[in-house]
């Protein structure tokens, strides 16, 4: 797998999570395997990852994406960085801006060498955080509004700054236990009125925010653990979704959704779903 193109006369732009995706990036599974547990889903999984069959699925995600007529742009894998295909996480586009990640965890450190790598070939400016530590998976993007995750992976001190960068965006920090990993593996939102989300990882104040802008589609323990809230909005009320969470995917197809079911159940062995593994960079 290589780039498609080259991307000098890209304009970013991202101003939802659920608007027509037009661009993103990915990274493929070549060397994906747990080299280090740095989340309880590796903790379960570690030496059970057949990367074989994880390249096929990423294969599907790809060509699903394509058939609904999304450009995907794929990052060159490097045996170095084992979680390279949760490109979430090594930056974000909020607004017109390409927000590049400070990485948490040294095992996943220097994977945006690659990205911005890229990024100057393309002639694409990013900004970078000089304070703390800050990853895409706790970004979510709603409009003029931010709501971050501050998790184990995602600090104060990197959202400040990030705030006086960005001052047209009113930034909403979400305090996190560690233990859910990412903002985006227990929230996401779906569409101008609805946002999954898993009650118990929340405070009743930060509950009442959220019903007070979308009504919530609740997922269980166990499918919070199987990382079903990490779905991807493709826009047109079009989500990927695994096959596995029968219970979800009824309840959005209820709702008027068209559900994808995708199976990337190898790659999920990570601690990563659809959301973490691609990197949107265009939606109308």
């Amino acid at each position: 797998m290589t780039l498609k193109r080259e991307l000098t006369d890209l304009e970013l732009s991202c101003y939802s999570e659920y608007s027509k995706l037009k661009t993103v990036l990915m990274c493929p599974p070549v060397y994906f395997h747990i080299s280090e547990v740095i989340n309880r889903v590796q903790r379960v999984h570690i030496g059970e990852i057949d990367r074989e069959k994880a390249k096929h699925q990423f294969e599907n995600v790809v060509q699903t994406l394509e058939r609904h007529g999304v450009e995907v742009i794929l990052l060159h894998s490097y045996p170095e960085y084992s979680d390279q295909v949760y490109t979430r996480d090594i930056a974000c586009v909020v607004g017109r801006e390409l927000l590049l990640a400070n990485m948490k965890e040294e095992v996943r450190q220097g994977e945006e060498t690659e990205l911005v790598r890229r990024l100057k070939e393309w002639r694409l400016p990013y900004i970078e955080v000089g304070h703390g530590s800050v990853e895409g998976g706790d970004i979510l993007v709603d409009g003029d509004q931010v709501w971050v995750g501050l998790s184990g992976r995602t600090d104060r001190k990197a959202v400040d700054e990030l705030e006086k960068r960005l001052p047209d965006f009113t930034w909403h920090r979400i305090p996190l236990e560690k233990k859910y990993l990412h903002l985006d593996c227990i929230f996401n939102i779906l569409s101008p009125t609805e946002a999954i989300v898993y009650p118990p990882a929340f405070s009743e104040e930060t509950l009442a925010m959220f019903s007070s802008v979308r009504e919530l589609i609740q997922v269980t323990e166990e499918e919070q653990f199987g990382l079903a809230a990490n779905v991807l909005s493709i826009g047109n009320k079009v989500v990927l979704s695994q096959p596995q969470f029968g219970r979800l995917n009824r309840e959005l197809r209820r709702r008027g959704y068209e559900v994808e079911e995708v199976d990337i159940s190898e790659i999920t062995k990570g601690g990563g779903a659809f959301r973490c593994i691609t990197l949107p960079l265009v939606r109308e």
